[in-house]
């Protein structure tokens, strides 16, 4: 399987959080599409992201479904059956395997695992369907970090972090990429990743500004929730090797 890819590029990678998220997206004067859906994946491409972060949970049944939260309309993921998680329209989830099928072979995936539990699956699901570019499975869990390293060794992880009190332990965690949320982010944190043979990722980096700043640090990788003004910023004129 593909793994994480040095980054040799004048540029970070650069994601979109869920695709796209619409909260505080009003400057958009079309719809955008739901977050965590196939559709808001291919704006982000089409926006010049190299991929984008996506969620994962378990449904009753056994699906991997893509979706933040832990009910979906009014649902709970955990205890219900696939087919009882649609929307008014009739329109499903997507599910992790329809994103391998449909963007393995050209976006970068962040595969965030939302709950323990079902590390197999997953890994089962990545086996069937290899990612033919780089790809990541990341998760703010690190038991499930660690029980996916005892599956699959070589699988590319990455620890998220949003508590500067959790901040310490992705030293100790079987990691390939670290993502502290942007704002416990510092200079000497990505020097020492860089160290220790590490990468950095941040995420809901939603201002030029601080997206030229981070990428100013030497981060390996943005995600946001605007992925047009992420390519905008860092994205135009800067190829990635």
């Amino acid at each position: 399987m593909a793994g994480i890819e040095s980054n040799n590029s004048s540029r970070p990678r650069l994601l979109g959080h869920r695709g796209v998220r619409l909260h505080g997206l009003r400057r958009f004067t079309t719809a955008l599409p739901t977050e965590n859906s196939l559709a808001a994946f291919e704006l982000a491409l089409s926006q010049g992201c190299d991929g984008f972060e996506f969620d994962v949970r378990h449904t009753r049944d056994g699906r991997n479904v893509v979706w933040h939260d832990p009910k979906f309309t009014g649902r709970e993921i955990a205890t219900s059956d696939s087919s009882q998680l649609a929307n008014r329209d009739g329109s499903a989830l997507a599910s992790l395997e329809e994103v391998l099928r449909q963007f393995g072979h050209r976006a970068y995936l962040d595969i965030e695992l939302k709950v323990a539990g079902h590390e197999d699956a997953v890994v089962a699901a990545l086996r069937q369907r290899p990612p033919q570019r780089s790809y990541l499975v990341s998760s703010f869990l690190p038991e499930v970090l660690i029980r996916l390293h005892e599956i699959d060794d070589q699988l590319p992880l990455g620890y998220i972090c949003e508590r500067r009190s959790l901040m310490d332990r992705w030293r100790d965690l079987p990691i390939k990429v670290f993502l502290p949320r942007h704002d416990l982010l510092r200079p000497e944190l990505i020097e020492e990743a860089h160290r220790r043979g590490m990468q950095i990722m941040t995420w809901t980096a939603n201002s030029a500004r601080r997206m030229r700043q981070l990428a100013d640090w030497g981060v390996d990788g943005l995600i946001s929730d605007d992925p047009q003004l992420l390519f905008r910023t860092l994205g135009a004129g800067l190829k990635r090797e």
